[in-house]
């Protein structure tokens, strides 16, 4: 169903880490939507280019606007007129970021005019089924997540994210309930410990730890002083590991071996975004799930590629990295008929926009990586997650 659109503009806000980014709003001649647009720190290099806030929101109050006011779209035509209206290859004119932010702020405004739920909407684009992701809450934040520190770096820890996964409990709520007991139990831990409880950038702790198993260490004390089996909560991590600097590598072994002695869900970019090779040999000798994200950024045609070269197993779905929601949803196409697992991902400079949860649920994605469940930012990801259990559980 094509939607009229009257006025399109936008506006500075600033996101959890107090950098300026922009809300877009989108009048069409029944509805009207809004979004606001997250940015990542750790970021692969074949991303969607951002510009400067300042400049995207220009963009959008002026070129984009002019360009598409009075003309009827659908999701897949107004995403296809912000593309040619850029020009480049990477959204390097316009910026992904100003292309984002109308392209889910139409979708909003297009999800309203049929009274559907948003969740629904991205459905019905995918052509799947909702269904409710299983959370993955980044309790201790290392690497380019972690706040610096005036003596001995960041936290220590190589490795951004250190995840905890309630994969073996069943029901939305019981899971959120998991996470916040575990990240409660954590603190206590860290405090017995004398260790800092600061937060990183996604809400979860980022003390100066020994390294990757002492971190792991905590995150298995903290499940079983909340009361939970090892069973019910399994352990993943991100390592982002485009961003380590000289000596942090690890090795394809040194991996294997971590999997193996703490029964590790998945690992995240365990290499260097460049090295599929290393990403293929690693995920022949491990039973955990690797992971591509810089490797891939929500690009089909970098998913299939890995998805042929056996170099991965899931992936991650993060809009802004493909700069509109079709090619968003495209990607999460290419990665379901290769048979990959789907992880749909905030971005460590967040807003108070929840689309990633109904994105995750639309499209069926089997995790949601949302950060720890403590911050505003965080949370209101995971209660738009409960509002749709209750939707998906009792339709209309």
């Amino acid at each position: 169903m094509a939607s009229a659109i009257k006025s399109i503009r936008a506006l500075e806000i600033q996101d959890s880490r107090g950098n300026p980014t922009l809300q877009a709003f989108v009048t069409t001649e029944k509805a009207e939507g809004t979004a606001s647009v997250p940015a990542g720190a750790s970021t692969g290099s074949h991303e969607a280019v951002v510009v400067a806030a300042a400049q995207a929101i220009a963009t959008i109050n002026g070129e984009i606007a002019a360009a598409l006011a009075g003309k009827s779209f659908d999701q897949q035509s107004l995403d296809d007129f912000l593309l040619k209206l850029d020009g480049t290859p990477n959204k390097a004119r316009l910026g992904g970021n100003a292309l984002l932010g109308v392209s889910m702020a139409f979708a909003r405004a297009a999800a309203a005019e049929a009274g559907q739920e948003l969740f629904v909407y991205l459905a019905a684009l995918a052509g799947t089924t909702p269904a409710l992701p299983c959370p993955m809450f980044n309790v201790i934040n290392g690497g380019k997540h972690a706040p610096a520190r005036p003596v001995g770096g960041n936290s220590g820890l190589a490795v951004q994210e250190f995840l905890l996964v309630p994969a073996g409990i069943h029901g939305a709520r019981e899971r959120l309930d998991a996470g916040i007991a575990c990240a409660g139990a954590l603190k206590v831990l860290l405090e017995e410990r004398g260790e800092s409880t600061a937060m990183g950038d996604e809400g979860g702790y980022a003390p100066h730890l020994a390294g990757t198993e002492a971190a792991l260490d905590l995150l298995l004390q903290s499940v079983a002083n909340a009361g939970y089996a090892t069973d019910d909560i399994r352990l993943s991590l991100d390592a982002a590991a485009s961003s380590f600097k000289k000596g942090e590598e690890v090795s394809g072994d040194q991996w294997v071996a971590l999997a193996k002695r703490y029964q590790l869900l998945s690992i995240e970019d365990p290499f260097a975004e460049g090295d599929m090779a290393a990403f293929a040999a690693l995920q022949k000798e491990t039973d955990a799930l690797i992971v591509g994200d810089d490797l891939t950024v929500t690009q089909a045609p970098r998913i299939a590629d890995a998805a042929r070269a056996s170099a991965i197993r899931a992936v991650i779905l993060k809009p802004n990295q493909a700069g509109t929601v079709s090619e968003a949803v495209e990607a999460a196409r290419t990665a379901r008929t290769a048979g990959l697992i789907l992880i749909a991902s905030h971005r460590s400079g967040e807003t108070n926009d929840a689309f990633i949860a109904d994105f995750a649920a639309g499209l069926a994605c089997e995790y949601l990586k949302a950060g720890a469940p403590t911050r505003p930012e965080r949370m209101v990801k995971y209660n738009r997650l409960m509002d749709i259990t209750t939707l998906i559980e009792t339709p209309a």
